[in-house]
């Protein structure tokens, strides 16, 4: 019998003869590995238990999954999706822990070992939602707000449904949980592997961040929106060695690696929060939000037969629907593909003096903003204030603090370095949260009395600032208000610069030329350091 010019054997057994198709079926289940030919990685080849987990509908459910989520919109090469990266992602896990086999030998890394870590890789992904993060992180944090549900979560109920719906693929009862505990990180439970503690970060590094998955996406991503990337995934993991049962780094690498999170921070500075794709997140999330009670969206989280069908095209179902009850969400919708976006106000960069001193989201508000509009047409809920943290992925920590290195000279003693070892213009910090206004009204006499409002809210900030770093009691200090007849900014103070100037003039903003924002200065009267006081983005309305 012959199959693609293979001759194939009849399979005797002393009680019962294979059938021609149950040949078939172990002869393609023996030779199905698969070559892809990515962008990225070159040519990668899949073993065949990863061929059965790409071949199933819980996957395959990642090619409807857009890796950047909205930024489509903004970025015209954003058009992967998680199917590539979650390809890239096994490809890389397998590269790093072959590479560890060959070198180390005394590690005892089995087959079984490599399977699972390669297989952690490529199942990573399986909880996103629609539009990725912005499901998560926006439309179920309002949708059901004691909810602690993740996507990782997700991602490892997805597997377990994978694996009961789909018996052709091989992976046992041992191996899933493994898998499991390497998208989570670390072991949750005893079992021969979780004892080598450096399996769990070659996946999802929750030591120091550095991990397959951020090689991909940043490589991918840089890839597809037209940025350089200044990393290189390739030489890290041929440099790299397991000491005290953790990966460590050549001592050369150690630049590199703050290359690694500074791209990064780039791309989520750049790309990931780009102003106009937030303000595109948002339209999204409150289209989901009035859809969920007619399409229980929310609800599917819990079901993966159900979530295994909620992807991107969630958009199109609404806007096809002639449901009466969805023409609230369609309505937006319409706004969205008209590009009649929600529009970005302004924007202000915390101080790291303000954030060590306590300051945090009570200190402004969007019901601050509106009261001081004085605008009966305006509505509280029509301010959006953003608090947006952009950081090294370690929180405000320096990751490579938690990173060790060996020398050639000894292989097998892992040291720390410190920054000021590596290089003088490394940051001294590592958390920058920076408070964005947007308004649902595009209306640009709205959009002026919001930014005047917002920029009055630092105003006054600013003084009490000022008031503490001369070391004075806050007495009392001007306060502003916006009127909403000639829509100017005035100021009471006697003391003050009078600012009558309508805003509607496009070509001098009065709030931008009052030296208390362009030019704030920070004093102290005993020499201590003094708190640097807000100053805003100069964007013009």
């Amino acid at each position: 019998m012959n199959y693609n010019n293979h001759v194939i054997p009849m399979f005797v057994s002393p009680v019962v003869l294979l059938s021609d198709e149950t040949v078939l079926l172990l002869f393609k289940s023996i030779m199905s590995t698969k070559v892809f030919n990515d962008p990225i990685h070159g040519h990668i080849e899949l073993e065949p238990v990863e061929v059965q987990v790409i071949d199933t509908m819980q996957f395959q459910r990642l090619r409807e999954l857009k890796q950047l989520g909205v930024s489509y919109y903004v970025y015209l090469g954003a058009t992967h999706h998680r199917f590539e990266h979650s390809i890239g992602v096994c490809h890389l896990a397998g590269v790093w822990i072959k590479h560890l086999r060959k070198t180390q030998p005394e590690l005892n890394i089995t087959d079984t070992e490599v399977k699972c870590v390669r297989l952690a890789g490529l199942t990573h992904d399986l909880g996103h939602g629609p539009f990725s993060h912005l499901f998560e992180n926006g439309f179920i944090r309002h949708a059901l707000p004691k909810s602690t549900w993740t996507h990782e979560q997700a991602s490892e109920d997805m597997l377990s449904y994978m694996v009961e719906q789909n018996p052709a693929v091989d992976i046992n009862d041992a191996e899933l949980t493994f898998i499991k505990d390497l998208i989570h990180g670390k072991p949750r439970s005893k079992y021969p592997e979780a004892s080598k503690g450096f399996l769990f970060e070659i996946v999802a590094n929750t030591r120091n961040s550095i991990d397959v998955d951020k090689f991909d996406y940043i490589l991918r991503d840089c890839h597809n929106v037209g940025m350089k990337e200044t990393i290189n995934p390739s030489r890290l993991i041929t440099l790299s060695r397991v000491i005290d049962n953790q990966i460590c780094f050549n001592q050369k690498e150690a630049y590199n690696l703050y290359e690694v999170f500074h791209c990064r921070f780039s791309l989520f500075k750049q790309v990931y929060t780009h102003r106009v794709s937030t303000a595109i997140e948002y339209m999204i999330k409150d289209i989901f939000l009035l859809a969920d009670p007619h399409l229980k969206i929310s609800q599917n989280i819990h079901d993966m037969s159900q979530y295994v069908f909620l992807d991107d095209s969630i958009l199109l179902a609404i806007e096809r629907s002639q449901k009466i009850q969805l023409k609230p969400a369609r309505d937006l919708l319409k706004r969205l593909r008209k590009r009649d976006l929600y529009k970005f106000i302004d924007q202000v960069i915390i101080p790291f003096e303000l954030l060590d001193s306590g300051f945090d989201k009570s200190q402004i508000t969007s019901h601050m903003i509106w009261k001081l509009t004085n605008c009966k047409e305006l509505k509280e809920s029509d301010i959006i204030v953003q608090w947006l943290t952009l950081n090294y992925a370690m929180k405000d920590r320096n990751p490579v603090d938690s990173v060790r290195f060996y020398s050639k000279y000894d292989l097998n003693k892992a040291v720390s370095i410190r920054k000021e070892q590596v290089s003088g213009l490394i940051p001294e910090h590592y958390k920058e949260v920076t408070v964005r206004v947007y308004s649902r009204q595009t209306n640009t006499r709205f959009a002026s009395m919001i930014q005047i409002a917002f920029r009055t809210v630092l105003q006054n900030i600013n003084a009490k600032i000022e008031s503490e770093n001369l070391q004075l009691q806050p007495d009392s200090y001007d306060q502003y208000s916006v009127e909403e007849n000639d829509l100017s900014l005035s100021q009471e103070s006697s003391g003050g610069v009078q600012l009558n100037t309508p805003i509607a003039d496009h070509g001098k903003n009065p709030f931008l030329d009052s030296p208390e924002i362009r030019r704030p200065t920070s004093v102290s009267r005993n020499g201590t350091p003094s708190k640097r006081l807000l100053e805003v983005t100069y964007f013009f309305i």
